[in-house]
């Protein structure tokens, strides 16, 4: 599973590299540049395209689409050669598809909405209720759903479960959508976070589920190049388009993948009740960002979902750090805190509340840094 895994990260990779090459020329030629945002948003406009997320779109969606339809209709004599390599998942895979199928389909209306939001911006509330409904079918007609313990408590406990799996897709998404503020930030936060998300799914063997972190792996690491390159200033930016794209998917992997199975002390993953939390904790400074500039938004009166200038980036910039310093830290930091998450599960309670320290240690300490050094 390793080998086809990491086959289809470079599918991904292979599929995003010249799209996104083609895409810097194209949206040069079609003006299809960076947009000023909805009424209000405060940002330096920089003569970039801004439609780099369909490579990465592309790049997940193509060979899924492909992978699914030979599934639901058939196979040719080139998937025959394939089989050994996948045929101890075909049947869980053939069980998936409804669910894939709904998956690719969010997939694209998120995709959609980023990139029409990126040429004429959305109203935030429709915007946030496409989302949120696009989320609500996944949950209640395709099980997508988190803490499905919760169904113990009867109709209650399932409303529940769909109101926090609509809410984490849509916070998610959005959370990727804010870290997109400075070059090649929400891809490599991305990178890292999707690479461990892709290790869990490895280890417990959710095929599925690797396949397609693989594949956003993959296309995102063919599109950062060209989005923070070596030298000089981004050649084109992932946009909405993209940024939605990789919350979307990041946030609806995590909700398939089974981090945890208490009635079984072997599960790869672990068995203790605290693994759930492994998400959080591999999300932890995309989240912080999120809930940290819709505080400070609303706490001056205005709209979180209106941009501006005051992301976790532009404060370490306000600091002294250079762009390029502040996104590496960054990284830096998401690393950090995420690659703790990937055992949480298998760990004594003591050690988990160590892993746990560790991850608000360092939020807390980001927060004393940003909030005090001087330039």
């Amino acid at each position: 599973m390793i080998a086809t895994a990491l086959g289809l990260l470079l599918v991904g990779f292979v599929i995003s590299v010249p799209m996104t090459a083609l895409l810097v020329r194209l949206g040069a030629r079609w003006k299809t540049l960076d947009s000023a945002g909805a009424a209000g948003h405060a940002k330096v406009l920089r003569g970039v395209p801004n439609i780099g997320g369909i490579a990465i779109f592309v790049s997940v969606a193509l060979p899924l689409a492909g992978g699914l339809a030979l599934i639901s209709f058939g196979r040719s004599d080139w998937a025959l050669m394939l089989e050994p390599m996948v045929e101890p998942y075909v049947g869980r895979m053939r069980e998936s598809l409804p669910f894939g199928w709904a998956f690719l389909g969010g997939m694209l209306v998120f995709h959609l909405v980023g990139l029409f939001d990126d040429r004429r911006a959305l109203p935030a509330k429709l915007k946030l209720g496409i989302e949120l409904a696009v989320a609500a079918v996944l949950a209640v007609h395709f099980d997508a759903r988190l803490l499905v313990v919760l169904d113990d408590w009867g109709f209650a406990g399932t409303a529940l479960s769909v109101a926090l799996s609509m809410l984490w897709i849509a916070g998610v998404a959005n959370a990727m959508n804010f870290l997109d503020n400075m070059d090649g930030l929400a891809a490599g936060t991305a990178i890292i976070a999707g690479s461990l998300f892709l290790a869990a799914a490895i280890i417990v063997d959710q095929w599925f589920i690797a396949g397609v972190l693989a594949l956003l792996v993959g296309g995102i690491a063919g599109f950062l190049p060209q989005n923070f390159p070596l030298r000089g200033g981004a050649r084109i930016f992932m946009g909405d388009g993209g940024s939605l794209v990789i919350g979307y998917v990041l946030a609806v992997m995590t909700i398939r993948t089974t981090f945890t199975e208490t009635q079984n002390p072997s599960y790869a993953l672990g068995s203790a009740w605290y693994g759930v939390f492994m998400p959080l904790v591999i999300l932890a400074v995309p989240l912080y960002d999120f809930v940290a500039v819709s505080t400070i938004r609303l706490s001056q009166g205005r709209s979180p979902f209106v941009g501006d200038q005051q992301h976790l980036s532009h404060r370490l910039v306000d600091r002294g750090l250079t762009r390029r310093q502040a996104v590496l830290v960054i990284w830096a930091l998401a690393f950090i805190t995420g690659v703790g998450g990937v055992s949480l599960g298998t760990v004594a309670p003591w050690q988990a509340a160590l892993i746990g320290v560790q991850v608000v240690a360092t939020l807390l300490v980001l927060g004393v840094l940003e909030g005090t050094l001087r330039k």
